[in-house]
């Protein structure tokens, strides 16, 4: 018998069937244990790809395997260690925003020792200079030797950096010496900016509340590029044909120099030492833009105005004409030792003489200028605030992925506007030795055999990247007064106080320093286990460190009675001895 569905009534859904027990399907629904293993190790935090290396002790011949983690910033190749290197940007940011002192407090003074090394520097380049003057070459060369053998000992007395440059020697002196100059004259399209000699600090004001009370706020700002064209909101062009790829092409190459240029510019006209950590990433429609916490505060007027008076000029030679196309370049002629045109047999122009031509021209202009949209987004942040954890959350919200999956293409209209813009990119030069220079008729600088338009293997033309081919963050060098490696250390220590752990120094054994050998272990050695043996032994160690760091964090307030102390032996290597109190 049919039932049927009474009208304006939804037919009623079909009953679920449930698979045969024992059936292919029953056994298709069944979870499969290595993705188990793979989601237990992303949630503890262990790498699912980690390198093998061997340690031979040299003085027993004893070898052991050591895994070490990947070290990935992708979430791709392993979640754990981008997800541990996330938090690791994280510190650092939070570390260096609101600090109310300098991170980089100068260097100490030189020792009498220290004094003296350089006291016999200046002797023996006096020395130097007098044997030069008559021609005693001999005693030339022999005062080379004494200056880099003491220049080596000023650097293991704890200096840093060279007392003066090195000499410059025949092969050096090759070039012409030549050194092109552009003019350093503003453009007339760009407003004016004040400038102030830049102060040797990077703390912002502290302001006084209505209750007396100081703060000292800092900012956040976000940079984008100009618009290419009006786009949908899932940020694919309104009219491609319109669209201007192109300037987007080169806007994205060239991004990080005109973010170089805004710090320069802001220090300026502000006149400290400013200090930022941010990072790049791209908008929607693709086109980079750049998030930055900045150290103390600077009126939003004068963030706008110095945006909108920053700009690039990129004066390379012109690019109107593509003379040819891709996959029918110029051929390398070994016997001219270049690229010559495959009709007429002429060389192409080299990269200085191509320059050359442009630097003759009087009315030359830039190839391409990049410059910042119209917006630009700065606001207060105050130290502790609920703000302030979102910014840094915002900041590295996409470091853990590549450029083109920051935003997802579902759509056949996505799709295409990502292909446009990569083919784009794939052709656009990206620097003075970049293969697409042969499309215009121009040798690269230092052109070589192999060189193919379309294939330069710099980042930039990469499809994962769009253009975004440098480093994703950007951190000033005063920011934390930190490397990732002191805060790795930093981390590591906190965990050690945490746990009542304290580091002693092992006594090295009679007969000398212990020595080792490192090697990269093949995972085919009989030694090196399988990787999932490997992964659910991390699995478990990391579960009991977890654990313990659990119980440490809830006695904090009462220190239980157990201590530990941590040996470490001469070549790194850590052993735990936990006594009992």
């Amino acid at each position: 018998m049919t039932v049927t569905p009474l009208p304006g009534l939804a037919p009623a859904p079909a009953p679920v069937v449930e698979p045969r027990p024992g059936s292919r399907a029953a056994r298709m629904l069944m979870p499969r244990s290595v993705d188990v293993v793979k989601d237990l190790a992303t949630d503890y935090g262990v790498c699912t790809r980690p390198v093998s290396l061997r340690r031979t002790d040299l003085d027993t011949g004893q070898t052991e395997v050591i895994d070490m983690p990947c070290g990935a910033t992708q979430e791709a190749k392993c979640p754990a260690c981008a997800k541990r290197a996330r938090r690791l940007r994280q510190q650092q940011i939070r570390d260096g925003w609101h600090r109310d002192d300098e991170p980089d407090p100068g260097p100490e003074p030189a020792t009498d020792a220290q004094r003296g090394l350089i006291v016999a520097r200046a002797h023996l380049e006096f020395a130097r200079d007098e044997a030069a003057r008559a021609s005693q070459w001999d005693q030339v060369a022999d005062l080379d030797d004494a200056i880099a053998e003491l220049e080596g000992q000023i650097t293991t007395e704890g200096m840093r950096g060279r007392p003066a440059p090195p000499h410059a020697t025949d092969d050096d002196q090759e070039g012409d010496g030549k050194r092109r100059v552009r003019s350093t004259k503003r453009r007339q399209d760009a407003p004016d900016l004040p400038r102030l000699p830049v102060e040797n600090r990077t703390i912002g004001r502290t302001f006084e509340g209505r209750d007396g009370m100081l703060f000292r706020p800092s900012m956040f700002l976000t940079l984008t590029l100009g618009s290419y064209g009006r786009v949908h909101s899932d940020g694919t062009p309104v009219d491609p044909d319109a669209y201007d790829y192109r300037r987007a092409a080169w806007d994205a190459v060239h991004f990080p120099r005109l973010l170089d240029r805004f710090w320069q510019n802001l220090r300026r006209a502000v006149g400290w030492n400013v200090q930022y950590a941010g990072a790049v990433e791209p908008q929607r429609r693709l086109a980079p833009h750049a998030h930055f916490a900045i150290r103390g505060t600077i009126p939003r007027a004068l963030v706008r105005q110095v945006a909108a008076a920053t700009y690039h000029q990129v004066w390379w030679p012109p690019v109107d004409v593509r003379v040819y196309e891709p996959g029918q370049g110029p051929p390398w002629d070994a016997d001219a030792a270049g690229y010559t045109d495959p009709e007429t047999g002429r060389s192409l122009p080299s990269w200085d003489d191509a320059l050359d031509l442009v630097d003759a021209d009087p009315d030359a202009t830039p190839v391409h200028v990049v410059r910042f949209g119209v917006q630009v987004d700065a606001k207060g942040v105050l130290a502790g605030s609920k703000d302030a954890d979102r910014c840094v959350g915002y900041i590295t919200k996409y470091l853990t992925k590549q450029a083109a999956d920051c935003h997802d293409a579902t759509s056949g209209r996505q799709r295409a506007h990502l292909e446009r813009l990569w083919q784009e990119l794939r052709h656009t030069p990206c620097s003075e030795r970049c293969a697409n220079w042969l499309l215009y008729g121009v040798q690269p600088k230092k052109a070589r055999p192999g060189l193919r338009p379309g294939n330069c293997k710099n980042k930039v033309h990469k499809r994962d990247t769009l253009g975004i081919g440098g480093r994703r963050v950007l951190i000033s060098r005063q920011w934390s007064g930190k490397t990732l490696t002191d805060h790795r250390a930093d981390r590591r220590d906190w965990v050690k106080a945490l746990l009542g752990v304290t580091t002693d120094a092992v006594t090295a054994p009679a007969g000398g320093e212990q020595r080792h050998a490192w090697e990269l272990a093949k995972p085919t050695d009989p030694d090196v286990a399988p990787l999932g043996h490997r992964v659910l032994r991390a699995i478990s160690e990391r579960i009991q460190w977890r654990v313990q760091l659990d119980a440490a964090r809830r006695a904090a307030a009462d220190p239980p009675d157990v201590s530990a102390t941590i040996t470490t032996d001469p070549t790194g290597k850590e052993a735990t001895e936990w006594k009992s109190c």
